[in-house]
């Protein structure tokens, strides 16, 4: 007697059957989800809405649901726009009803205080209260090299060579005392952080404190700027062979400072899916974020826009 696959007491062509049924069934399950994927797909509408100066503001309108209700979807620019909506990936902070609440302090802070586009690399002002100074104001003048936090607990770091010697001050970006945030020139850099400079010749960090707005030619496109800084010799603040810099010319040091790098760097980590997973927001949620953010930020920057036209035309 051979061998019987299958349950007992089941025949074989019978199994057999039940699981070409099965199969079937899931593939045909999947064909319908895919197809309505494509449908949705074509679906998807850009509207633009304009103000009366002819400024533009793309949106996508997508109709996902059976319902047949259109959902707002944020351009993709938005995650680097507004990194700080996004909340801090890390699982045993997250608070959903406190992730609300302080996106809505927020947007209430938008609505007083105009915070523009900027990136690292970014040549910024930034005036705050003070009650030490003559005018009780204080304008600091300097290039981001770095930004971070999330939330209300924002920040970026603006650097400047005055007298020779390098400054730097932390502003959290939605702090009270913040009276106004200027962007002298947009653009950004190679790499996402730029401390090195701290190690770099001063020109690189050298701005006048006087310094007046830039005009940006193409108000579509954020340039990068390819400058390569040249460092100054050893003794560094951090040991910067050892991390992956596009905006550093060659360090010129021994062998064997790259052969220690090589020993202690981790290549495998570009691949760590699980790793990547931890330190993100999944793209699903980052859209649920700034679909709920988008319409208040343009109603401010409309509102912006006509307050600006209306002391333009009472000027002249």
């Amino acid at each position: 007697m051979g061998h019987q696959n299958g349950p007992p007491g089941v025949h074989p062509i019978l199994h057999a059957t039940c699981i070409l049924q099965i199969v079937t069934n899931a593939t045909h399950h999947w064909i319908q989800k895919a197809v309505g994927l494509m449908l949705d797909t074509k679906r998807d509408t850009t509207v633009e809405t304009s103000d009366e100066g002819g400024e533009k503001f793309v949106s996508t309108q997508k109709t996902g649901d059976e319902s047949g209700n259109t959902v707002i979807v944020a351009p993709p620019e938005f995650r680097f726009m507004y990194p700080e909506f996004l909340p801090d990936p890390a699982m045993e902070t997250r608070n959903r009803l406190k992730e609300k609440l302080e996106r809505m302090d927020m947007l209430q802070r938008r609505s007083v205080i105009e915070i523009p586009e900027f990136y690292t690399g970014s040549v910024m002002a930034v005036t705050v209260s003070d009650a030490n100074s003559p005018n009780k104001f204080a304008r600091f003048v300097g290039i981001c090299i770095q930004r971070g936090g999330s939330g209300l607990r924002a920040w970026f770091i603006l650097r400047n060579v005055v007298e020779k010697q390098g400054v730097e001050i932390l502003y959290e970006m939605y702090c009270p005392p913040i009276q106004k945030i200027e962007v002298l020139r947009l653009e950004r850099r190679l790499d996402e952080s730029l401390l090195y400079l701290r190690d770099a010749l001063p020109e690189y960090s050298t701005f006048p404190l006087d310094m007046e707005p830039e005009r940006r030619l193409n108000n579509l496109v954020v340039p990068i700027n390819p400058l390569k800084v040249k460092l100054r010799p050893r003794p560094w603040l951090e040991r910067w062979e050892r991390q992956n810099l596009q905006g550093v010319e060659d360090l010129n040091l021994p062998q064997r400072f790259y052969d220690k790098a090589e020993k202690v760097a981790k290549p495998w980590e570009k691949y760590d899916l699980m790793l990547h997973y931890r330190k993100t927001i999944p793209a699903e949620e980052q859209e649920k974020i700034f679909a709920e953010v988008q319409s208040q930020l343009q109603q401010q920057e409309l509102k912006r826009k006509m307050r600006r036209r209306r002391g333009s035309d009472n000027e002249q």
